[in-house]
């Protein structure tokens, strides 16, 4: 079946807003056999009503987001009621709830609202307890003079479109789709190869292979490899994979690489504290999105000057004047001394120039020394050169040290 989504909204054009409803619904309609086949983004007005004629001749699931709620710019609910032919009706249960909503925010109920409370005939209405304008879905319809696929219009903010999608769309998706086909998506996470690597590693011998699909999603300093088929296939072709990417592979499905460094930790027993610069708690902040990251994760510093390098982690004033901050001497010292003195077994540190500006010949916009403190081991300085933006900067450098720690938990 082929799925289509239509996301309104000039705040989404001009960049004001980030669209993740993608992220939403390809994931979820995956496990029901349903790709996207097709995706458009329109402005707010006129542009709608020509994007919902273009796809309903298209597609056998038409779904679309926003321009739903009480302004005159809001018009999708109105558009498709008129090219459906069906007429709108006051629905005096939606109306209640908006005013109720209002009441118990604080909010008083302007007459505009009720436009939410318009409800096509022949629609079924999706409830929002998280807004005030209601979702829609209008079955297939079939008849010799008009053909329409399955149309659910739902509101634009994620917040009240994630539980509206999984309590009142999935349901009916699941229903129209029937059972689910035996075919999965399994993605293999690597770090430190490149795309190109990965491809000639494993990639280009598997896509020879019918009724596989192979894929590949670059990210700075990781790769997800990408296979889709038949669950048998998949895991007949596992050991193989996963003998080629080597310690190059840090996990499988959604996982992330402090997923695995939390996880081995906590297998260990285990503990690891941050001494940062330049990722200014980036570092800290990726291992505490991971639940259970207290076990092994009691502190971090994060000391961007150098007064606080020599107060916070007892840096020497003199090894500062002689090499700088951004040099292996003080990555190491800092590693070090944080560990001492959290009484950890890891210590991991950063120290670079992020740039745009600081650079000079020897040290060049994008250096950054790393470094990995051990207990009863000698401590491992290193130097990269990661010349990008101060964002990407940041992710690379705690990819490499989180990737330098992981790779001495696998193999101790």
């Amino acid at each position: 079946m082929k799925v289509e989504i239509i996301n309104t909204g000039t705040e989404l054009l001009l960049g004001n807003v980030v669209n993740t409803h993608t992220k939403i619904f390809g994931q979820e309609l995956f496990p029901l056999g349903l790709r996207i086949n097709r995706q458009v983004t329109v402005p707010d007005g006129a542009a709608i009503r020509d994007a919902i004629i273009e796809a309903i001749d298209r597609c056998d699931i038409l779904l679309v987001t926003g321009g739903l709620g009480p302004t005159t710019d809001d018009i999708t609910r109105e558009v498709t009621a008129e090219l459906l032919a069906m007429p709108l009706v006051e629905n005096e249960e939606v109306l209640q709830s908006i005013k109720d909503r209002c009441a118990r925010r604080g909010f008083e109920f302007q007459r505009r609202m009720g436009r939410q409370a318009m409800v096509p005939k022949g629609a079924q209405i999706l409830p929002n307890p998280f807004g005030t304008a209601p979702g829609l879905y209008f079955p297939r319809y079939d008849t010799p003079c008009l053909s329409t696929p399955h149309i659910f219009l739902l509101p634009g903010p994620p917040r009240e479109l994630r539980p509206m999608f999984d309590a009142h769309v999935m349901p009916i998706l699941r229903a129209i789709t029937g059972q689910s086909p035996d075919i999965q998506c399994r993605s293999y996470c690597c770090v430190g190869l490149g795309e190109s690597l990965v491809e000639e590693r494993i990639g280009l011998r598997l896509s020879t292979i019918p009724n596989l699909e192979v894929g590949y999603c670059a990210r700075p300093n990781e790769v997800d490899f990408r296979l889709i088929g038949k669950a048998e296939l998949l895991e007949s072709l596992d050991a193989e994979v996963r003998e080629a990417l080597g310690d190059a592979l840090v996990c499988t499905g959604t996982g992330k690489l402090e997923d695995m460094v939390v996880g081995l930790l906590r297998d260990r027993k285990e503990s690891v504290v941050t001494a940062e610069s330049c990722t200014g708690g980036l570092l800290a902040h990726r291992l505490t999105n991971v639940p259970g990251s207290s076990e092994v994760f009691p502190q971090g510093w994060v000391t961007y000057a150098n007064a606080a390098k020599i107060a916070l982690l007892g840096i020497d004033p003199l090894t500062l004047d002689a090499v700088g901050a951004v040099s292996a001497e003080v990555a190491g010292a800092m590693a070090e001394n944080a560990r001492s003195l959290a009484g950890a077994d890891y210590g991991l540190a950063t120290t670079g120039i992020a740039g745009p500006g600081g650079g000079s010949d020897e040290k060049p916009v994008g250096t950054v020394f790393l470094a990995l403190a051990i207990r009863g081991k000698a401590t491992v300085v290193w130097r990269e050169c990661f010349p990008t933006d101060r964002e990407t900067f940041k992710q690379v450098a705690t990819q490499a040290v989180l990737n330098r720690l992981r790779l001495e938990l696998i193999h101790r």
